[in-house]
């Protein structure tokens, strides 16, 4: 079947389509994505303006339009950090159901990082063993950690790349002393997790999610996207804290010239690196793996497992015995 999965996030709002069924992995078809930056729309009491509503609403509209066109049999919807934590949440969902039919799952930071978990671990195998998976978004940073298809431990603090560009990093380029405001207050909120995860032992295998870490490994000499999915791509702790500095005495402009960053990212890539940096350092990682699948993966794997158990429970009788043939 042919599904949708359309996920508001922070930054964007962005429409995966992809070709699936139960015990096949999802091979996408289409990818329609509109930069909003939510996380950044927040006024002084954390809402989301009308502004920011309206634009949300015609985007998820525009989204549904290229569903339709692309022939999804099912959309599923989901909202991130950016609505989970607007003071209007309510008040934004009912807008959004009433005015495009869309009822939005808002999920919670801990299920983020077990969806991703789950995308990790399907794209590696059982041979990748005890992962640690780091995903840093536009309103948040998930940590997750285990050795089986759901972590032993999974936490989301409030630092994503654009929640923390917008308030802490105003000038362009910014401010010395604002960089490094910003990264005593992230290494100080990852520093207070480290001793949940560090009971668990060392992980045999670092990987990392996200568009931040995408482009921080491209500027440090990874593959190209064109090269393909399954080229191996890393980044090393000593490349990342290499450019840290280079990076907060860039103006945005200037950013957006580097290989591999994005104009509409290159603002909140200084945020980012930080927060990328304080987690190796504090966590110990000389180099991860980044992979190609994430949240959004992870959303579509676990509704390919909740149909798998349901056909299998269909092919069963009410006592608990096979149907005959």
């Amino acid at each position: 079947m042919r599904l949708g999965v359309l996920d508001v996030g922070s930054n964007t709002v962005h429409l995966l389509v992809v070709d699936a069924h139960p015990g096949a992995r999802p091979l996408p078809a289409h990818s329609h994505k509109a930069e909003l930056r939510l996380a950044q729309l927040l006024d002084d009491s954390g809402a989301i303006g009308p502004e920011g509503v309206d634009l949300l609403i015609s985007t998820i509209k525009s989204a549904l339009e290229a569903a339709e066109d692309k022939g999804c049999e099912d959309v599923l919807p989901f909202a991130t950090s950016a609505v989970r934590e607007a003071t209007n949440a309510d008040e934004v969902l009912t807008r959004v159901r009433d005015e495009t039919g869309v009822d939005l799952r808002v999920l919670s930071g801990e299920e983020e990082a077990r969806l991703t978990f789950l995308a990790v671990r399907r794209w590696f195998g059982w041979s990748a063993g005890k992962l640690l998976v780091l995903d840093i978004g536009g309103g948040s940073l998930e940590i997750a950690y285990g050795i089986d298809e759901e972590p032993d431990a999974a936490v989301s603090l409030p630092l994503g790349a654009g929640r923390l560009t917008a308030a802490w990093l105003p000038g362009d380029p910014p401010d010395p002393q604002d960089v490094k405001a910003l990264r005593r207050h992230a290494r100080a909120q990852i520093a207070r997790t480290v001793g949940e995860f560090s009971r668990f032992g060392n992980p045999d295998h670092v990987v990392a999610t996200s568009k931040t870490f995408k482009q921080l490994a491209r500027l440090a000499g990874a593959a190209r996207s064109t090269e393909g999915l399954y080229v191996q791509r890393e980044l090393k702790r000593k490349s990342l804290e290499d450019w840290v500095p280079r990076l907060a005495s860039m103006t945005e402009a200037e950013r957006s010239e580097l290989p591999g960053v994005s104009e509409g990212r290159a603002g909140q890539l200084l945020a980012g690196a930080l927060v990328a940096e304080g987690a190796m350092d504090l966590f110990g990682i000389e180099a991860l793996e980044v992979c190609p699948w994430a949240l959004r993966e992870g959303v579509i794997l676990r509704r390919l497992d909740h149909m798998s158990e349901s056909q299998s429970h269909e092919l069963r009788t009410p006592d608990g015995g096979d149907r005959p043939a």
